[in-house]
């Protein structure tokens, strides 16, 4: 992988104790900047070792605990956007499906097969620069019933809001809004032209205004250096965010990113490593990109992040429920549901 390097000479040890860094975060000492800088340039011999101190961490706010989540694209392409990374943008020349907002009866269909997998929380996700006012009323319609018929939270990934369609879906039952940072500030500018990293931090302040809970994170993989990976995980830090997904690049033939394989399984794992002493009693979750760049070591990610994604991406697949409920099975863990102690992994298949 090719990235400057910030704190360390590439193929030396460390002189970290990573058990003592685990020490600080549980007794509420915060990591510095060098820090977190010095996981993701720690050598790979010390990743083992790592992972241990952060599992320690993550067992300590989270336990054996998984929750898993379930994502609907509601709406596919057709956006004016030009993420660079994205499928679904208008620069984009994948060979994805296209098509409006699903039907209420699509909707509710998605939530019972959430409930069926044993979601935790069931996302409605559209593309769009922002939500029209015929999308508004469609979301804010089928939440109630959603809420009626399954026991799930709802997050909504909409694009931008404003302060009153925030409003809106905090009124109607939506719990959080999902909208990622994707990379650092200083990055931003990189990845897309056709709005700023401003207007994501100001979409995020009007979701905290309606009193709705922040899911945000990034995408690793992007060209990004470490330093803007560290610096993401310090802005979700100050932003509060309670759930925070780890996306890994999935290079999508037809995206300006295609061919972009920056990636590797230990770097990933120390990624995840460094957001969790980070951010320390937040929800990370392992998202997209997880089978492609973690692989066989997938099981291992768990030790740091708390959550996953069961079933596909918005226009990738992930791997099959039935190995994700192995792979937590196996690992000694378990599914929860809300504050539920756990769900049998039996009960949460489809």
């Amino acid at each position: 992988m090719q990235h400057d390097t910030l704190c360390r000479t590439p193929g030396t040890e460390s002189d970290v104790d990573w058990n003592e860094m685990a020490d600080r975060v549980l007794s509420g000492d915060r990591l510095t900047t060098d820090e977190a800088c010095v996981i993701l340039d720690s050598p790979d011999s010390e990743v083992l070792d790592l992972l241990a101190a952060t599992y320690r961490v993550r067992r300590n706010y989270f336990g054996r605990s998984v929750q898993l989540y379930y994502l609907m694209n509601a709406k596919s392409g057709l956006c004016p956007e030009d993420c660079s990374y994205c499928s679904q943008s208008k620069i984009s020349k994948a060979d994805i499906p296209t098509y409006n907002l699903l039907s209420e009866r699509r909707l509710l269909d998605g939530a019972r097969e959430a409930f069926e997998r044993g979601s935790k929380t069931y996302c409605i996700v559209i593309s769009a620069k922002g939500p029209s006012d015929r999308e508004m009323r469609a979301v804010t319609t089928i939440v109630p019933k959603i809420k009626e018929a399954y026991d799930l939270k709802i997050c909504a990934c909409l694009g931008l809001l404003t302060d009153e369609q925030a409003g809106a879906l905090k009124d109607c039952g939506v719990d959080r809004v999902n909208h990622n940072l994707n990379t650092s500030e200083e990055h931003y500018g990189n990845i897309c032209s056709t709005h700023s990293y401003d207007d994501r931090i100001a979409t995020l302040g009007a979701v905290r205004q309606a009193g709705l809970e922040i899911c945000s994170g990034g995408i690793i993989g992007m060209g990004e250096k470490p330093l803007d990976v560290v610096r993401m995980a310090f802005s979700l830090r100050d932003l509060e965010a309670e759930s925070i997904p780890i996306n890994f690049l999935n290079p999508i033939d037809g995206t300006p990113l295609s061919g972009q394989w920056d990636l590797n399984p230990r770097y990933c794992l120390k990624v995840l490593c460094m957001f969790r002493m980070v951010n320390p009693e937040r929800e990370i979750r392992i998202a997209g990109g997880r089978e492609v760049h973690l692989g066989s070591l997938q099981p291992l990610a768990l030790y740091a992040a708390n959550s996953i994604f069961v079933g596909d991406y918005l226009t990738t697949k992930g791997q099959l429920p039935e190995a994700d409920y192995q792979m937590i099975r196996e690992l000694g863990f378990e599914v929860t549901r809300h504050e539920d102690p756990g769900v049998p992994l039996a009960e949460s298949r489809s």
